[in-house]
């Protein structure tokens, strides 16, 4: 599959605008999304290149964080799953609305990382999520992040933005999709929202944008990153996270 950038145009810009205009609508049949800005300066997502990052627990979580970047001045190009990119229906509209196919476990993986990089340089708001699947953890707790985010960060100086998510496996679960559905039309759960203050990834490494980084740091780092959206979800809560950086595999293992 082609991992190419496609970088919108006027009209991907008025079909976004439409998109998100319906998917909304939708969203508000089944859900209440509740945003919280007390922590975005000017209540908006900063202008330029930046990298949304979010904890994953539902097949809605995409749709969601796409909204909220609305919300927030910002139209987000997803990082999304090759599968969403080979459907008839949905890859053609995905692909021009500049969302960025994300090959996992294939030699093409890095692309995705390239074509990421090349849209940031554009000055493109580039959403993912770290955890790189919906979460495993039976409490819902984002597990630990993979490195994608903070590489693409430290390669090209884009602040990192972190979302948290608290109430999205309500409204779409991993089974009894539709039946979940038709019952949130008469609960419609709460989906709270938190967007936290932008990362200099580059300064929590100690080093310049494009800078060689070794592989012990790029680690810290990324726990660092998922530290704070960990804790924004944790807030959200009103718990105390079990792993501070996200569960680890080892525990949802065990």
């Amino acid at each position: 599959m082609d991992t190419s950038w496609q970088r919108p145009g006027l009209r991907a810009a008025l079909l976004y605008a439409v998109a998100a205009t319906v998917l909304g609508g939708v969203v508000s049949l089944v859900s209440r999304l509740e945003l919280t800005r007390r922590n975005v300066v000017r209540h908006d997502l900063p202008d330029g290149p930046l990298i949304v990052v979010a904890n994953h627990t539902s097949y809605a979580d995409g749709i969601l964080l796409a909204l909220v970047g609305r919300r927030l001045g910002r139209s987000l190009r997803l990082m999304a799953t090759g599968g969403v990119f080979r459907s008839a229906l949905v890859g053609p509209l995905a692909r021009r609305l500049g969302f960025i196919p994300v090959l996992r476990g294939t030699s093409s993986a890095a692309g995705s990382l390239d074509a990421a990089a090349e849209a940031l340089a554009a000055g493109e708001a580039v959403g993912l999520f770290p955890e790189g699947r919906i979460t495993r953890d039976p409490d819902q707790w984002p597990e630990r992040s993979k490195t994608g985010a903070v590489r693409l960060a430290l390669r090209t100086g884009a602040p990192v933005v972190p979302v948290a998510l608290v109430g999205a496996h309500r409204v779409v679960g991993r089974r009894r999709i539709l039946a979940r559905l038709l019952g949130n039309v008469a609960t419609r759960p709460i989906v709270a929202v938190e967007v936290g203050e932008p990362l200099d990834v580059c300064r929590l490494a100690g080093v310049a944008a494009g800078d060689p980084v070794d592989e012990t740091t790029v680690r810290r780092v990324a726990d660092e990153v998922m530290a704070s959206l960990v804790a924004q979800v944790a807030a959200l809560r009103g718990e105390t996270p079990p792993h501070p950086y996200g569960v680890p595999e080892s525990a949802l293992s065990a």
